[in-house]
């Protein structure tokens, strides 16, 4: 037991740099403030029985590997790359990435890499070894920490890197040759932390929260009337979550609907409610959402 250990306290690790913002703005919607602190990286946050800590993603995932942290959120390339032991709880598909092979024009012979040795600038030693292996290449590895872009061509003759647009590689003259997973921002934890009951149970209440408000990102509220003659043919033509919410107006000839409907269908849905009788039709955004 290390001595920040308190029996009945959840470790949770947040990640550091781009991945940061959307966490806390995920967490705010599940109704978990973090704030900053005196200590810098080890905000306070609003849960009880919670301490937290800011890492690097590929610190966060070490950290679980172990024991150190119970909980973190990090990229799923890290868990490849460091090949640890860590549990999956849930996937947030924020900040979506491709780890991805490219090199500059100059260097490529008819859109390929040149047969010959090269070398192979990465933040993901284990993933470009793989790479290399897979493809049967004669190459080396740079082991890099940061800014991979800046090597080819003088230092090395292709990146293995991430990338969200692919904009930064395009702004350094960088051709997408090959692409070697995909990833985004997921909770884990730990092994020993779901392996005891209690933090176990903590962590299974963590995540309800948050899967509520990823939930609530993919779906508005309906909320409509319609005569009681049409109530079939809209119903028919109105999605939801288990079964609309239907009930009694003043008028006994109408009723109220109400249902929690998939946001990217509303373009199709909502001509389609009109058609067969919708009327008075309200949406508002959902804040969270459980089943």
């Amino acid at each position: 037991m290390s001595p920040e250990r308190k029996p009945g306290m959840i470790r949770l690790a947040l990640p550091k740099g781009r991945m940061f913002d959307q966490i806390v703005d995920l967490l705010k919607g599940a109704g978990i403030s973090i704030r900053n602190s005196a200590r810098g990286y080890r905000p306070n946050i609003s849960l009880p029985n919670y301490s937290t800590k800011i890492l690097k993603p590929r610190n966060v995932i070490g950290m679980l590997d172990v024991g150190a942290r119970d909980l973190g959120f990090a990229g799923a390339d890290w868990v490849v790359e460091t090949g640890a032991e860590v549990q999956e709880i849930l996937d947030t598909k924020l900040n979506p990435v491709r780890v991805v092979v490219a090199a500059p024009t100059q260097v490529l012979e008819n859109g390929k890499l040149p047969n010959r040795r090269i070398v192979v600038a990465t933040e993901y030693p284990e993933l470009a070894k793989k790479w290399i292996a897979d493809n049967q290449l004669d190459a080396t590895v740079l082991q890099a920490f940061g800014a991979t872009e800046v090597f080819p061509p003088e230092d090395a003759d292709c990146i293995l890197d991430n990338t969200a647009t692919g904009s930064t590689l395009r702004a350094n003259g960088l051709e997408i040759i090959d692409e070697v997973m995909r990833s985004t921002t997921r909770l884990y934890a730990s092994s020993e932390a779901m392996a005891d009951p209690a933090r176990k149970k903590m962590i299974d209440d963590f995540v309800m929260l948050i899967q509520s408000v990823l939930l609530a990102r993919t779906r508005v509220m309906m909320d409509l009337n319609v005569e009681q003659a049409n109530l079939q043919a809209v119903l028919e033509s109105l999605p939801s979550m288990r079964s609309p919410t239907v009930s009694s107006l003043r008028d006994s000839d109408w009723v109220a609907i109400r249902s929690a409907v998939p946001r990217k269908e509303l373009a199709l849905i909502l001509p389609k409610l009109e058609a067969v009788g919708a009327r008075d039709i309200v949406i508002t955004a959902a804040e969270q959402l459980v089943p």
